[in-house]
This record gives structure tokens, C-alpha cells and sequence, in this order.
């Protein structure tokens, strides 16, 4: 009797390991890094492939691991049931649930799964032979545990919920972490730009067509030449008779190459042969294709039209790169920041200044779904074209309109406000 006795106990140990290396297991799997596991998998390290197979087969992981894990507490629980009658008879039923309840939560549950969390890579790699063979041994009977489940949910209505995006978020989750952790912001802005393209529209970003330096086709030789050198930009549209019929891009490699081909004078330039063909995009394109369609025509200009083919503005390789890098400026190009902080805390902006630029500069959150600029916030949050010297509370912040060229909002003073002040804002406004 008494070796049955220590044979218990030691099979009640071998349980209790049991039930941690389970809960273990269960942790630090879902736990690892996905990034690290698959630049290990990349190297050739053949466990960081297995967890990376584990975590594909996600249901049939999570299915084995708690059916062994459930397995085992309970066989535990009713081998000390056993031991304990045997010692403290009827009271041995009371002392077994209080003793299996404590030892199952300490050394099978919370210690396994604390030390998991602390050390989710190196463990998941360690443990994922082992765990895969559980996995196999147990198919069958996770399989058919996840059918049933799968009836219950149909009988219930429910559909399961599988969550597309959970890469991208974690990844957006993981930036937005590293950006408050680490002191250099550029980082973190310029990571997170870059997830952002396939969401933008190259309409918020083009340069207007009021602000595109273009050239009149008709003009005579010396005169077009004096505007392309007087001109910062290397492409200049062309235009003939009317601005919206733009017939080619001037370049200014080819304008030199012209010159020479003519001997220095300048008024047998054939403008023709200075420009290229126009290429044409869509206000509906996002950044991520119009930067796709940059590399794959080798091209960096292009002029953006509405679905009506009129003219609205032109975008540039460099335009999507500063969306990802921030402002790129270069020995021609004129330093207008259109942000110019104040003493008091607030701050003048031109009303042509993006709000992407607001939120990536200033870590403000305003919102750029309907519109691209600041005055094209104003304009559409306060339904109307307002006068000089009105303000407006939007978004936590307070606008007050400072200039105007005609109906054009020109610049503003935004100040930020605190929680009470934009609380009272709105209750003002509310009752206005």
C-alpha cells in the first residue's frame, strides 16, 4: 500500500508538470514574435518553421493544448481526491479541492504562464517540437471538437469572425508603441506613412493647379526658355489655347539639348522637341499605386484630371516620398513652412497646408476623410464661407480665421484647446 501511495504522488507531480508545460506552451506560443519567428524561419531555423506551421493552424493548436491541459487538471484533482480519502477519509474530498485548487493555480497555471510571457521566443522555440507532436496526436479528436463548435455557432447564428487586417494592425500597434518609447518621432511617422499609402488619394496630396507653373505653347521660343530658367521645377506642363488642354511636359535636359542643337540660339528652338508626352492619372489613384506606376514607368511627373478630364493639379515622385519622409526641400526651392508657432501657444497656418502635414508635424488627430486642407476643414465643418475674424471649435481645437484672398481662407490661428475649455466650446456652440 505504501508504494501505491508515493506512486500517486509522483503520477500527481507528473500531472501538475503536465498541466504547466500545457499552459506554458499555450502562452508562448501565441506569445512569440511573428516578426522574429519568420526572419528565424528565413534564416533556416527549422523550430521558428514549426511555430510559424503551429500558429497557421491556429484552432487546432489552441484545440490540443487546452484539451491536454483540461485533461490533466481534472485527472489530477481526482488522483489527490484519491490519496487525500485514503489519508483524512470523507474530510479528504474538502482538503483535496482546496490543496489541487492552490497547486493547480500556482505551479500549473501562474508560475508556467508568467515565465512564458517573460520569455515567449526563446520557450515557443524550444517547446515547438514537442508541442507539434501533441498537436498530431490529438488531430483527431480536436478536429472533431472544433466541428462541434462550428454547429453550435450555425445553430446560434453566430459566424465566426475572421479579422483580415489583424497583421496590419498589430503592425500599426507595434509602431504606435515604438513611437512612444523611442525619442526620435521621425521614426515612428515615417513607418506609419508608409502603411498609409494604399489609403490616400493622390488628390490630397497634388499640388493645385492655381499653384502649377505651366507654359503657354504659343508664346515665342525666347520667351518660353526665359520662364522654364526663371522656374524652380525641372517639368513644366504645356499648355495650348486653353490651361486644361495640356499637350506635353516640358523638360529641361531636353531644353538644353535643344539649345545646343541650335548653336545657342535660342529662337530656333523647336518646343516640340523639348517636351515629352503628358501623362494623365485619375484623382481616385492612392499613393501606394501611383508610386508603383513612378517605378514601373520610370517616370516622376505626372497631371491628375477629374472624371470630366479638366485639369486639378499635378503629382510628383517627390510628393509621395515627403508623404513618407516628411518635407524634402531643396537649393531652389522656397523655405515656406506654413506653420509659425506662437509665444501663447498657438499657432498661424496657412489654410493651404494639408491636414496630413498637421497630424504627422504636430501628432494632432484631425480628421482628412472628406477634406485635404485646413481651410477645407473649415470650410466643411462649419457648412459656410466664413468672414475674417470668426472662430470655429472642431476637434479640441479653436480656429479663428485671420485672413482672406476672395472666398479663400488664407490663414487661420488654431489653438489647441484643453479637455474643459473644448468641453465648454461645444456646449456653447451646442446652444448657439
Amino acid at each position: 500500500m505504501e508504494n501505491i501511495f508515493w506512486l500517486e504522488l509522483v503520477g500527481l507531480g507528473l500531472l501538475v508538470l503536465c498541466g504547466a508545460f500545457f499552459a506554458s506552451a499555450e502562452t508562448a506560443i501565441t506569445a512569440a514574435s511573428r516578426a522574429r519567428m519568420h526572419t528565424l524561419e528565413t534564416d533556416g531555423n527549422t523550430h521558428a518553421q514549426i511555430v510559424n506551421r503551429l500558429r497557421e493552424r491556429k484552432d487546432s493548436l489552441i484545440g490540443a493544448l487546452l484539451f491536454g491541459n483540461t485533461l490533466v487538471n481534472i485527472t489530477s484533482g481526482a488522483l489527490a481526491t484519491s490519496i487525500l480519502i485514503r489519508i483524512f477519509g470523507d474530510a479528504g474530498v474538502a482538503y483535496a479541492t482546496i490543496g489541487v485548487t492552490a497547486l493547480v493555480l500556482i505551479f500549473a497555471e501562474v508560475l508556467p504562464k508568467t515565465y512564458a510571457l517573460l520569455n515567449p521566443d526563446r520557450l515557443a522555440l524550444l517547446m515547438a517540437p514537442v508541442i507539434a507532436c501533441v498537436v498530431a496526436i490529438l488531430s483527431p479528436i480536436t478536429y472533431s471538437v472544433t466541428k462541434i463548435v462550428e454547429g453550435i455557432f450555425i445553430l446560434c447564428g453566430v459566424k465566426p469572425h475572421v479579422n483580415t487586417d489583424e497583421h496590419e494592425e498589430e503592425l500599426r500597434g507595434a509602431i504606435q508603441l515604438f513611437k512612444e518609447v523611442d525619442e526620435d518621432q521621425e521614426k515612428g511617422a515615417m513607418l506609419r506613412s508608409i502603411l498609409d499609402l494604399a489609403d490616400v488619394k493622390v488628390a490630397e496630396i497634388m499640388v493645385h493647379r492655381k499653384n502649377v507653373r505651366m507654359i503657354n505653347a504659343d508664346l515665342p521660343p525666347q520667351r518660353i526658355v526665359d520662364e522654364v530658367l526663371h522656374s524652380a521645377f525641372t517639368r513644366l506642363p504645356v499648355w495650348r489655347e486653353s490651361p486644361d488642354n495640356i499637350i506635353g511636359v516640358i523638360n529641361t535636359k531636353l531644353l538644353l539639348r535643344e539649345i545646343r542643337h541650335c548653336n545657342g540660339d535660342v529662337s530656333k528652338v523647336n518646343i516640340e522637341n523639348t517636351m515629352l508626352e503628358p501623362w494623365f492619372i485619375p484623382e481616385s489613384t492612392t499613393l501606394f499605386d501611383q508610386l508603383q506606376a513612378f517605378r514601373r514607368r520610370r517616370e516622376h511627373f505626372s497631371i491628375m484630371v477629374d472624371e470630366y478630364g479638366a485639369l486639378m493639379g499635378v503629382v510628383a515622385l517627390e510628393d509621395i516620398l515627403e508623404e513618407i519622409v516628411g518635407e524634402i526641400s531643396d537649393e531652389h526651392d522656397v523655405a515656406v513652412t506654413g506653420v509659425r508657432p506662437q509665444l501663447d501657444g498657438s499657432y498661424l497656418i496657412d489654410g493651404n497646408v494639408t491636414i496630413r502635414d498637421l497630424n504627422r508635424d504636430l501628432d494632432w488627430g484631425l480628421p482628412d476623410e472628406e477634406y485635404s486642407t485646413l481651410a477645407g476643414l473649415i470650410l466643411f465643418e462649419s457648412q459656410r464661407i466664413p468672414n475674417v475674424g470668426q472662430t470655429f471649435n472642431f476637434f479640441d481645437f479653436r480656429f479663428e480665421i485671420l485672413k482672406k484672398q476672395k472666398n479663400q481662407i488664407s490663414l487661420v490661428r488654431v489653438i489647441p484647446l484643453e479637455k474643459e475649455d473644448a468641453d465648454e466650446g461645444r456646449q456653447q456652440e451646442a446652444t448657439g
